[in-house]
């Protein structure tokens, strides 16, 4: 489930483009992928930097809590963002 995004701003993890900084506002994750992603330090209100996207778009590459973690696209797409302040 994908939401959409206004202007340039990045809603869902999947749909940022490298160089973008947005702080994580919540999950939408189920059961061990949840845990899983918590686990990788994607929890609320922690910022993230979107470092780059494979050559056809999966996985993609983002900087948490200090160190890099790549995510398949469909991970990616349950993680909410909002704009960093």
């Amino acid at each position: 489930m994908r939401k959409q995004k206004r202007g340039n701003q990045c809603r869902m993890l999947g749909d940022c483009k490298p160089g973008q900084r947005a702080t994580i506002r919540c999950h939408h994750g189920k059961g061990a992928i949840r845990q899983r992603l918590l686990d990788l330090g994607f929890v609320p209100g922690a910022a993230i930097d979107m470092v780059r996207n494979a050559p056809l778009g999966d996985p993609i590459q983002c900087k948490v809590s200090g160190y890099n973690v790549t995510l398949r696209r469909s991970e990616a797409d349950f993680i909410e963002l909002e704009d960093e302040k």
